[in-house]
């Protein structure tokens, strides 16, 4: 195990050097590396919207709006087609999904159904769908009455024509507003995700992306005041509009469209000549210029409305033909608003309404102070990790440090070459990472440690502790990896960037434990040749101790039931306090812009809003206001409304630095996915341990990481933590904590009953915990130093997901000892409970070990 090849040798450190030269770039400034040789890597980590600021944003296509859309357009085709083929018809409606007639004459209803023919016929759904559809289905319920029902196919047609069309819209919008690198893509069968990092004004891109932008010019109807036409009824053929102006203006408009927005090749922000107001210059294209010039040269001297949306922007007087195919559009126009204006008109119309399902808006203030408030507690807790293993471990402690900060820099470079989003849960799965990754280096250097007190020299020792740990680090890496394998594939936004930081860190580990380590290690003894262990300042665990855990079990069982049955009593009556994610409503972070804020005005502002359920409290600093908003009744629309009241209400003294609102349906899928993730990665664990072990070590590590899980929901409930998705990530990192922890004592347990046949299971376990004591308060202090830097320098967003993640560190060490191994008694194991394979290597003389060596085992305790 310590002998390495010369081509291992180069194959390791070149690994070693690609990373830090990957990961450097990160520590230079931007500026810096455009003047550095084109040779040099150059790419750095993206930062996340909770790093630079930015929005997220989930819009979603109405699937009724498309259906009704869809049927009002078939009713239209109906009414035509048979007025050209002189049928008579009467009773034309429609219900939710289909549209009837009724034909007069019983005698044309052959003739009837020949003219609706092409309602019914396939169409090729080209690049929406493979193959062909049929978007209506004819019925015909009783003689004469002809049914039309738009098909399940047809409305998933539509939508993803509609789907695709909006994601170019979206991006010619977005890509118009001057923003680096933005994100757009489909997710799902009819959202789309929009992510813009680094925007200022988050609130501009909510106004540009929530209106349709459908522009149409119109003639005004003049027959009638318009005042009569809203007192009466309008003419045939008119409908009254309203400008938008404050107060607002009705206009009598002729419902026939003279052009429309699709005619438009351009429209540029600028300024009228006489006037100096900020106009909308607009050019017609060929088709579009003439039926403009046509329409005005025979109407000069009335009002032509242009609209946009269903409002009228302005309305003014033809005052000659304007036969050039180029316009302006006028208003009360801000230079911006112009702009923003030119901006939909150059990207054209949405084929549908987008709704705001989902938001998640950072503030630029706020993405800097994390940044920092990350960057000092990964600094704390580095510098506490090396220095812990220093006094642990002396010269091992060392030689395991430079293998961390190897493996910190390959995370870094595997992120940066792979273009990874780092979050802010991103970095504290880095610094998790750290915690963790030196488990593998304890269980290594304490197996080392053991073999060394059993006789052997300190090669041999070395050597024989790699080989003995591999399969209990490999076993204990996988389970974790399982984990977050299950929170990327289930989670959303941030959560996934913490997955893919934790799954990397996982697999770095192995690696560098495995080749890096051992390697130093071998050129260690080869240069110094040391003939004693060398040792740190002093052992937290003493060799060789003997305590009697299982005299303790049955306190432990009643004490772990008793905390089960509360946790479980307390979910089901006080309840969790749930967050936005999963119970859905609004979550807005503000900060004063004078020295402290005031929550009382803060209540008096927003209790005349009408908002239902309104929580304020102190978040952080004194100026820093943390608002809650109830789930508003009117669906995703009036969620967005509530926050553009509050926004209007406190945006004079408050800056907003945070703001996320999930509406009723993202939020139900998100509880879902988050229930479903938990199940699955105990079940995907459960598989593993019982192909790895037997079906007894199995469902102990699930039963006892089950406990884990419920230990947990209590001391949300009980310290009032809002449960949101980083909880859900929270739970999942500790179930795969929890369920390593687990791993090494039962690799320990099963090794030692292949050695010990005739020793009684209870003793058996407690010199197997005893045995693996030492790794386990290693580890455990390890990752809560990692851990206690998050939660005091991280920062407010993580400090929550840190806490929780402390208490899962101490109930999962517990249950490792006093559930996962009492269980094994439980469930009756003995040494013939082994598959044959292991049961062969049992019947080895008691006082051998695996590698050959002597074993003395210790007295009964």
């Amino acid at each position: 195990m310590l002998h390495f090849s010369r081509w291992k040798t180069i194959l390791i450190w070149l690994t070693v050097l690609a990373g830090i030269l990957y990961a450097a770039p990160n520590l230079v400034p931007a500026s810096t590396l455009a003047s550095l040789p084109n040779w040099l890597p150059k790419q750095q980590l993206t930062l996340g919207l909770d790093l630079q600021g930015g929005s997220h944003i989930l819009l979603q296509i109405d699937r009724q709006d498309l259906a009704n859309e869809r049927l009002e357009s078939a009713r239209d085709e109906v009414r035509t087609s048979l007025r050209d083929a002189q049928i008579g018809y009467t009773g034309l409606a429609g219900t939710a999904k289909s549209i009837q007639v009724r034909i007069r004459d019983q005698g044309q209803i052959e003739a009837a159904k020949s003219a609706l023919e092409r309602l019914t016929q396939p169409i090729s759904t080209g690049m929406f769908m493979s193959g062909s559809v049929t978007e209506m289905e004819m019925a015909e319920p009783e003689p004469g009455l002809l049914r039309f029902t738009l098909t399940e196919a047809g409305i998933d047609y539509r939508i993803a024509a509609a789907l695709t069309q909006s994601i170019e819209v979206v991006s010619r919008r977005v890509n118009e507003l001057g923003t680096t690198e933005p994100i757009i893509q489909r997710q799902g069968s009819d959202r789309i995700m929009v992510q813009v990092p680094g925007l200022q004004d988050p609130q501009r891109l909510k106004d540009i992306l929530g209106q349709t932008a459908k522009l149409t010019f119109q003639m005004v109807d003049q027959s009638i005041p318009v005042e009569e036409a809203i007192s009466g009824r309008p003419p045939a053929g008119s409908t009254v509009l309203y400008s938008t102006d404050e107060p607002r203006v009705p206009h009598l408009i002729e419902n026939r469209i003279i052009v429309s927005g699709e005619n438009l090749v351009d429209a540029q922000a600028t300024f009228d000549q006489r006037t100096n107001e900020p106009v909308v210059s607009f050019r017609f294209d060929s088709r579009g210029a003439t039926r403009f010039g046509q329409a005005t040269q025979a109407n000069v001297g009335r009002l032509f409305a242009i609209i946009l949306d269903n409002e009228v922007i302005s309305a003014p007087q033809i005052r000659e033909p304007i036969l050039g195919g180029t316009g302006q559009i006028s208003g009360s126009f801000t230079v911006e608003s112009a702009n923003d204006l030119a901006v939909l008109l150059r990207a054209g119309a949405l084929p549908a309404d987008l709704t705001i399902v989902e938001e998640r808006t950072v503030g630029p203030s706020l993405g800097s102070d994390s940044i920092e408030a990350g960057q000092f507690a990964a600094i704390i807790a580095g510098i506490l990790v090396v220095g812990f293993m220093l006094f642990a471990y002396g010269r091992l402690g060392l030689i395991a440090n430079i293998a961390l900060l190897a493996n910190v820099a390959l995370i870094i470079a595997i992120l940066s070459v792979l273009g990874a989003t780092l979050t802010l849960p991103g970095i504290a799965g880095i610094v998790l990472t750290m915690g963790m990754a030196v488990d593998s280096n304890v269980i290594i250097f304490e197996r080392v440690r053991e073999e060394n007190r059993q006789g052997r020299s300190i090669v041999q020792s070395m050597d024989s502790g790699f080989r003995q740990a591999l399969a209990t680090v490999v076993d204990a890496n996988v389970t974790t990896l399982i984990a977050a394998v299950i929170l990327f594939f289930l989670g959303s936004g941030p959560i996934k960037g913490f997955a893919v930081t934790l799954a990397i860190g996982i697999v770095t580990t192995v690696f560098t434990a495995f080749t890096l380590t051992r390697w130093l290690v071998a050129f260690w003894l080869r240069r110094q040749r040391p003939k004693t262990m060398p040792s740190g300042v002093m052992r937290l665990v003493p060799d060789d101790t003997r305590v009697p855990f299982m005299a303790f079990r049955k306190y432990a069982f009643t004490l772990s039931v008793l905390l089960s049955i509360a946790s479980a009593v307390l979910f089901f009556t006080v309840g969790m306090n749930y967050g936005i994610d999963f119970r859905g409503g609004s979550s807005i972070e503000v900060q004063a812009k004078g020295q402290q804020a005031d929550i009382g005005t803060i209540r008096e502002r927003l209790t005349g809003l009408e908002l239902g359920e309104v929580q304020v409290q102190e978040f952080g600093s004194t100026r820093d206001v943390l608002i809650r908003i109830g789930t508003q009744g009117g669906g995703d629309v009036a969620e967005q409304s509530a926050v553009e009241k509050v926004r209007s209400a406190l945006e004079t003294d408050y800056e907003f630095r945070r703001i996320e609102v999930v509406g009723p349906t993202v939020s139900s899928e998100l509880a879902f996915n988050g229930t479903m993730g938990v199940l699955a990665s105990l079940l995907a664990m459960l598989v593993y341990i019982w192909i790895r072990f037997e079906w007894q070590f199995g469902l102990g590590a699930i039963i006892s990481t089950f406990h884990d899980v419920i230990l947990m929901v209590g001391f949300y409930v009980v310290a009032g933590i809002e449960f949101n998705l980083t909880s859900i990530a929270a739970i999942l990192t500790i179930v795969g904590y929890s369920i390593n922890d687990t791993v090494v004592v039962y690799d320990r347990v099963r090794e030692n009953l292949r050695r010990y046949k005739r020793m009684s299971i209870a003793e058996l376990l407690d010199l197997s915990m005893n045995q693996t004591l030492a790794r386990t308060v290693l580890t455990g202090v390890t990752t809560l130093f990692a851990l206690a830097a998050l939660s005091i320098w991280g920062g407010e967003v993580i400090q929550s997901f840190t806490m929780a993640m402390i208490f899962g560190i101490l109930a999962g060490t517990y249950s490792s000892i006093f559930v996962a191994g009492p269980l094994l008694i439980l469930f009756k194991l003995r040494p013939g409970a082994l598959s044959q394979e292991e049961a062969t290597v049992a019947k080895e003389p008691l006082g051998t070990s695996v590698s050959g060596g002597p074993v003395r085992p210790p007295a009964p305790g």
